[in-house]
């Protein structure tokens, strides 16, 4: 009888450990298929497949030649989307190789069918921005805040990935998508800072404080906040403030608002604050640097600038971007950007499909989104619709490079026209009057994406 229990034991413990090897078998095979592009992603014998963006046209294309597609043809893309000479990183093509290998675990490297990402920019219009910048450096970027999807993604000086065997021959900045990389961002840091007001006082009480503005305003340690009008705006509201983008009037509101509650906006906000860890942004792949500032005394220049967008602000156009997903839908959530639309294995077989998603957790409560809406939508009515051609709400910034000691230009925003819900953000590099402005940026991102 023993012997027979023995028996059934073994026989249990025989049936387990196949079980095991069996389940072990089936993980290894999955890992295989699933990772097979990795393994191969070195080999010499793997050909590479294209990139193509939201209307077919091809963004990259391993084999491609000034003959078959134009000189200038990949100049708009050339630091977003990049090309496979490992000379540039953080680009499409170089954080998603793997995805293009025309390999599979089956034929392996094979030419019978070709892997392909699909994106969401669009290259006609992604050419017409690029081409407005004219002379000037800088970036755009704008994207659909209801989907997520990036249209435009713009910097420059670029790359022409045709025809840059000398790297060091390159201007500065060529090499990188300023879009994801952070720059000091001026007065736009006001949107943030209205975003603390109102969450501290609630709209009502906010557009009832008034300060006055001379042109110059000294704080109580002797520091004087120069306002860009020399001769001062007189006594403002919020609304009028904002439009006016007055140093003095903000660096008040500044001083009488609770520095933790500034802190904990910025931080819902994303904004690293202090000796907090600067994070990145994840866009496929692409890493986009996110806000930073300096906050300790509220009645202090140091912390009023900062504020203000000035002194070690730092933020990504990107991210500039995004919040204003949140205030122009009216939630306080920000919808989250994404560059692939989809990607296509050897067989034909769709591997990947993007989907819409949005932020764990509002970065402000959505009166607040509403009441910052608003006051973005007036300074669109009256300073900016007419220009633009398009219903906006925005804020502009100057921004103080002292590195190189001049001044950059910003506008960030959203439209709410029918079929253009687009938020974006643009910057001009040393932008001097009478030349190209924000505004003609703008205008043209939203008149190519609307034809």
């Amino acid at each position: 009888m023993k012997s027979i229990q023995s028996i059934r034991r073994g026989e249990r413990l025989t049936i387990l450990i196949l079980i095991l090897f069996f389940l072990g078998m089936v993980l290894l095979v999955w890992r295989i298929v699933s990772q097979s592009d990795f393994y191969m992603s070195h080999s010499n014998n793997v050909t590479l497949g294209k990139v193509y963006d939201t209307n077919g046209d091809v963004l990259f294309d391993p084999d491609a030649d000034a003959e078959t597609y134009g000189s200038d043809y990949f100049l708009d893309i050339g630091n977003v989307i990049g090309d496979n000479s490992s000379q540039m990183t953080n680009t499409l093509v170089s954080e998603n190789l793997e995805s293009l290998q025309n390999y599979s675990l089956i034929f392996g490297a094979t030419d019978s069918g070709e892997a392909a990402i699909y994106v969401t920019l669009n290259h006609t219009a992604n050419q017409a921005v690029y081409n407005a910048f004219g002379s000037k450096d800088g970036t755009a970027i704008a994207y659909n805040y209801e989907t997520g999807e990036i249209l435009i993604c713009v910097s420059k000086p670029s790359v022409n990935i045709l025809d840059y065997s000398n790297v060091d021959s390159l201007e500065e900045g060529s090499l990188i998508c300023k879009a994801f990389y952070g720059t000091v961002p001026g007065s736009t840091q006001k949107v943030a800072t209205t975003a603390a007001a109102l969450e501290e006082y609630g709209y009502d009480s906010l557009l009832e404080k008034s300060y006055n503005c001379s042109g110059t305003w000294t704080t109580k340690y002797n520091q004087s906040i120069v306002c860009h009008n020399s001769s001062g705006h007189g006594t403002q509201n919020i609304i009028q403030a904002f439009e006016n983008s007055c140093n003095p009037f903000f660096a008040q509101l500044v001083q009488d608002m609770s520095l933790d509650n500034i802190i904990d906006t910025y931080t819902s906000m994303g904004i690293a604050v202090n000796n907090d860890e600067v994070t990145k942004m994840d866009i496929d792949g692409i890493s986009s640097y996110t806000a930073s500032v300096t906050l300790t005394d509220t009645s202090d220049f140091d912390t009023m600038w900062n504020c203000m967008g000035q002194s070690e602000a730092l933020t990504s156009p990107c991210q500039m971007m995004v919040w204003e997903s949140a205030i122009a839908n009216g939630t306080g959530v920000v919808t989250e950007p994404y560059l692939i639309e989809s990607i296509t294995g050897v067989t034909g077989l769709t591997t990947y499909s993007a989907e819409t998603s949005y932020g764990d957790s509002a970065i402000f409560s959505s009166t607040t989104a509403m009441n910052l809406r608003e006051i973005m939508l007036q300074n669109g009515t009256d300073n900016y619709n007419s220009s633009i051609g398009y219903t906006v709400g925005v804020k502009s910034g100057t921004a103080q490079v002292e590195s190189t000691d001049t001044e950059n230009s910003l506008l960030v925003g959203f439209c709410i026209d029918d079929d253009l819900p687009i938020a974006f953000a643009v910057m001009i590099e040393d932008r001097v009057s009478g030349e190209v402005s924000t505004s003609d940026i703008v205008r043209t991102i939203l008149q190519a994406l609307d034809n």
